[in-house]
């Protein structure tokens, strides 16, 4: 296991943080278990120690982590995700992440139109899904208008099936939620896993949360030592085999981006003119189908379970203004 990291940009206290929490991995998964139960007693110590030398009868508050994705809220990244922060009673895991796949709708908002938004379970995490864009779903959790605290500690978004790296950032759905919850004023992680089209499986998936979980104890620890820079975005990339990786290295974002290349479909419209598809859009159509597959079955629970389902529309949407008659 090796960590590397250039002290030149990165706060020092925080890089030793992570440092010293990567450094507890190894690939068996008893001991990844291990490193992980010592983060949590570390992220809630100093909320016992606080309340043994406090005030006596007040309740420890747990520290509230926020997550969302980009490629909805049914895919398997965010499902497992939020499963093994919710098994940890020390945080209080909320969830707002899209009703659909957007995990390439960049950093997009949603002006002059409502968006629906309906209450969700997932594994006893307060959830709700937005038919908006990933930004839409930080920002409004973040308003106050869906949840009972003011702010979070840390925003996660992810984890993403797919790299979110080089100018591929600028694409990403599951960055700009991580980088919507910057601009607000709270840190925040984006997790992807690089995901190989027939090569990788649900398996690796589970592993990479694994891999994930030391990672935002740290940052939770970190925030709550206040060594946590307040501009800070944390864009983490897993290799499409989380066990075997040799080790976690802090570095610039690189210049890397996916090539496009398009070909000519047939359509039945405007037969006159021309239709192309980029590669991209063929590789999302097809997520698009596995998500909606996959969602089977949460959709059906949904629709029998009892839903509240509430319109938002934005501050800065257009309104008509009717005159009274005379």
């Amino acid at each position: 296991m090796t960590t590397s990291a250039k002290s030149n940009f990165m706060p020092a206290s925080l890089v030793s943080n992570l440092q010293q929490v990567l450094a507890l991995k190894n690939d068996g998964v008893q001991q990844q278990r291990s490193s992980n139960a010592s983060e949590l007693n570390k992220v809630s110590s100093s909320c016992r120690s606080s309340s043994e030398d406090g005030i006596q009868g007040k309740e420890c508050v747990k520290p509230v982590v926020l997550v969302t994705n980009g490629e909805g809220i049914e895919s398997p990244g965010l499902t497992f995700l939020v499963q093994a922060l919710a098994l940890d009673d020390r945080l209080d895991v909320c969830v707002c992440a899209p009703q659909l796949d957007r995990s390439v709708a960049g950093h997009s908002v949603t002006v002059r139109e409502t968006i629906s938004v309906s209450s969700s379970q997932i594994n006893g995490a307060t959830a709700f899904e937005v038919s908006g864009t990933p930004a839409d779903c930080v920002s409004l959790a973040l308003s106050g208008a869906l949840f009972a605290w003011s702010k979070p500690a840390l925003v996660v978004s992810g984890i993403n099936r797919g790299s979110s790296s080089g100018n591929n950032t600028f694409y990403s759905g599951a960055v700009a939620g991580a980088r919507e919850a910057l601009i607000c004023g709270v840190s925040s992680l984006c997790i992807s896993l690089n995901w190989k089209k027939d090569v990788s499986c649900e398996s690796d998936m589970k592993d990479a949360v694994g891999v994930s979980l030391p990672l935002i104890y740290a940052a939770v620890k970190s925030i709550q030592e206040g060594v946590f820079p307040k501009s800070c975005l944390l864009n983490i990339e897993i290799p499409s085999s989380p066990l075997t990786n040799k080790g976690f290295k802090v570095t610039r974002q690189s210049l890397w981006r996916s090539s496009l290349s398009w070909k000519a479909v047939s359509t039945n419209k405007r037969p006159s003119a021309p239709h192309f598809m980029s590669n991209q859009q063929s590789l999302g159509i097809q997520l698009a189908q596995l998500s909606r597959d996959a969602s089977a079955a949460g959709a059906a629970r949904r629709l029998n379970s009892q839903k509240q389902n509430v319109e938002i529309e934005s501050v800065g949407a257009a309104r008509k203004t009717t005159r009274k008659k005379q």
